[in-house]
């Protein structure tokens, strides 16, 4: 078995640390570049959504390196992710590609009996004891917690950095080491490393840079170049961001949703304006936006790909809380024909009328 998973954030990362924990021989993905967009964009349907191209895209040049396996995670409720998995089997099919897909999904979707079959597939295939297995899967989800919380803490300490860039090439640095590292326990050593070194940058508290909240679709969330790096020049422009979406929320949630346990205080935050489930991570966005505006942040973006029916009925409510909670939110829809310079041009007018919002109120920005 030669095995991948297509390129979500850092989900690669944790991804490659397990693979080779078991010994299972793993392709790496290549970063989303425009190149991998084209492959994807070459073999989809024109209406399909622009998550399932970047996937499409990424599937191909790992097939092109010598995978023979993907690993794929089934979808979160009434969304098109959902049939990813399907449709893009019979087109890898159509194609030619000698591939073998593993969908993991809900055991309320497919039972419980077959998900331990779909798990078995890959288990198999390593030599190693179960408890092995067990201990190799615990450390691939501290080393997710480990880069998700790098991310949080770099895109929040941007914000209040002496020496601009810092934060940013930190993090930059870090994970081209780590994708160097052939080994898991190098990976997290490198990651807590990275860690102590972020608590050494000068920052200087008496900064009040502009906070921002990062709501949407979870691919737009966690995969860069699905929002155009909006985290990466939100750094650049000296902005503190927070997003709840990464992986590791996503892993926490999805093993707390069978106890009806997941997200309560986001499911409270969002139940008078959203009360039922609208699919994807709707809810999420919702009450997100709501508790950012109690923790007093100056505003949110909503960032999430064309098509997508869930963010398009959060986008149907956030007029609203923007009204009640007098919170400024701006919605950014993106697919393959957004231009990066219109995306610019929004989001800077989008930070300097939260300046002059704050400059109203005698408020003095960074």
């Amino acid at each position: 078995m030669i095995i991948t998973v297509p390129r979500m954030g850092n989900i690669c990362l944790a991804a490659k640390a397990f693979f080779e924990a078991l010994h299972i021989h793993y392709v790496m993905p290549e970063k989303i570049n425009k190149q991998t967009l084209l492959s994807g964009i070459a073999l989809s349907p024109d209406e399909i959504c622009l998550p399932f191209k970047i996937l499409m895209g990424s599937y191909m040049d790992c097939i092109k390196k010598g995978a023979d396996t993907i690993l794929i995670t089934g979808s979160c409720g009434p969304c098109r992710f959902g049939e990813y998995c399907e449709l893009q089997m019979k087109m890898l099919r159509k194609i030619g590609a000698n591939v073998k897909t593993i969908v993991l999904d809900a055991p309320r979707e497919i039972g419980k009996q077959e998900l331990l079959r779909r798990i078995g597939l890959i288990s198999k295939a390593s030599p190693l004891s179960s408890k092995q297995k067990l201990l190799a899967l615990r450390q691939a989800f501290r080393i997710l917690s480990l880069a998700d919380s790098l991310d949080e803490k770099a895109h929040m300490l941007a914000g209040y950095e002496v020496n601009k860039g810092d934060c940013k090439k930190m993090i930059t640095d870090c994970y081209e080491e780590t994708e160097k590292s052939q080994k898991p326990d190098e990976i997290q050593t490198i990651l807590t490393n990275c860690h102590q070194k972020m608590n050494n940058i000068k920052t200087d508290t008496s900064k009040k840079p502009l906070r921002i909240a990062l709501i949407g679709e979870i691919y737009s969330m966690v995969e860069p170049f699905a929002n155009l790096f909006i985290e990466e020049k939100l750094m650049n422009y000296g902005v503190s961001s927070s997003r709840l979406i990464t992986p590791s929320w996503w892993v926490k949630d999805l093993i707390f949703k069978p106890f009806k346990l997941n997200s309560m205080a986001i499911k409270r935050a969002a139940h008078s304006y959203l009360p039922y489930n609208a699919g994807g991570h709707a809810k999420e966005s919702i009450g997100h936006a709501v508790l950012c505006q109690r923790k007093n942040f100056d505003g949110a973006i909503q960032i999430f790909p064309l098509g997508c029916m869930p963010e398009i009925v959060v986008k149907a409510i956030l007029p609203v809380i923007q009204q009640d909670k007098d919170f400024p939110i701006l919605t950014m829809v993106v697919d393959e024909m957004a231009g990066e310079a219109g995306y610019i041009t929004r989001i800077e007018a989008f930070l300097d009328m939260l300046e002059a919002r704050r400059r109203r109120r005698g408020v003095i920005s960074a």
